[in-house]
C-alpha cells in the first residue's frame, strides 16, 4: 500500500477525510487574515518614516503603528498603502464614500499629537507633523520662537543632537531645545539657525483645521508654508502616532535580514511617541 493510501486509510480510519483536514487549515489561515485586515483598516495602521521632518522625535527608517480610532474615520482612513508617507497607495479602498459629516465616531485631534494626514495639495501621500494650531489659533515664528495667540512657546536649550550620519540632513551636530506647548506637552526641536520659516507673518487657523509644523524645524515642509501644506482640514486627518515598533538604519533594507544585527536601532523598539 503506497503512502497516500496509507493516509487515506487512517483519514478514514478516524472518521474523516483528508480535504477536511486541508479546509480547516485553510479557514484558520482566511480567519487570521480577515483578523489582520480588520485591525489593519479600523485601528491601527503601520507607517514608515522616509524622511527627516521629525527629527530628532522620529527618525528615518523607524516603524511605528498610528491608531485611527484616535480621530474617528472619514473617507481618507481607507486609503491602503504600504511603505512610508510618500507615492500614491497601492490600493485605494472606499475613498468614493461620503460620510456623513466629516467623520464619524470623531475625536479633535489635540495640540501635541503626532499625527499623519493626507497632504492637501495630494490626497495619495500621507504626511506626518505635530499639531501645534487647533481652529481659532493665532501662530507665528518670531526669531526661531512660537507664539501662540501671542504668549511665547517656552523653550529651553538642552545638549547638542549628534547625528554621526547626518541623517537629518544638515550636519552631524544641530542645535536641540525642548519645547512646552501651552497644554503641558514637551517634546524637542532643532534648530539650525537663522532661516525663513524661523520669521513668518501670523497664522490664523480657520475652524475645522489644523496647524501642522514638524519637530525639525529647519528642513519641515508644514504649515508654515501655506502654498504647500497650509492649514489641514480635520476630516484629512488618518490618525494618531502611537509606538516605534521597528527601527533600523537609514540606506538599510528591510529585506536584508542578515544584515539585521548591525543595522536596527534596538533601543527604539517599543517607544511611545
Amino acid at each position: 500500500m503506497s503512502k497516500n493510501d496509507q493516509s487515506f486509510a487512517a483519514a478514514r480510519a478516524k472518521g474523516g477525510k483528508p480535504e477536511e483536514g486541508l479546509w480547516d487549515t485553510a479557514k484558520v489561515i482566511l480567519q487570521a487574515l480577515a483578523i489582520a485586515f480588520f485591525v489593519r483598516t479600523f485601528l491601527f495602521q503601520p507607517f514608515n518614516i522616509p524622511s527627516a521632518s521629525m527629527y530628532p522625535t522620529l527618525k528615518i527608517g523607524d516603524y511605528l503603528f498610528v491608531s485611527k480610532l484616535s480621530y474617528g474615520y472619514s473617507k481618507y482612513s481607507f486609503n491602503f498603502s504600504f511603505g512610508g508617507f510618500t507615492g500614491p497607495p497601492l490600493v485605494s479602498c472606499c475613498s468614493f464614500i461620503d460620510f456623513p459629516g466629516r467623520k464619524v465616531w470623531a475625536a479633535n485631534p489635540q495640540r501635541g499629537d503626532v499625527a499623519v494626514f493626507k497632504y492637501p495639495q495630494d490626497l495619495n501621500i500621507d504626511y506626518i507633523k505635530r499639531v501645534i494650531g487647533l481652529p481659532g489659533d493665532h501662530i507665528q515664528m518670531k526669531q526661531g520662537v512660537l507664539f501662540i495667540n501671542g504668549t511665547e512657546v517656552k523653550k529651553v536649550r538642552v545638549e547638542d543632537y549628534i547625528d554621526p550620519d547626518a541623517e537629518s540632513g544638515m550636519g552631524p551636530v544641530v542645535a536641540q531645545f525642548q519645547e512646552t506647548l501651552p497644554n503641558g506637552v514637551t517634546y524637542r526641536v532643532l534648530d539650525f539657525g537663522d532661516t525663513t520659516p524661523d520669521n513668518t507673518d501670523e497664522y490664523v487657523v480657520p475652524a475645522d483645521h489644523y496647524f501642522m509644523m514638524g519637530d525639525n524645524r529647519d528642513n519641515s515642509q508644514d504649515s508654515r508654508f501655506l502654498d504647500k501644506v497650509g492649514y489641514v482640514p480635520v476630516e484629512n486627518f488618518v490618525g494618531k502616532a502611537d509606538v516605534i515598533f521597528f527601527s533600523f538604519a537609514k540606506g538599510s533594507s528591510l529585506w536584508e535580514v542578515w544584515k539585521w544585527p548591525f543595522q536596527i536601532r534596538w533601543s527604539r523598539f517599543f517607544n511611545w511617541i
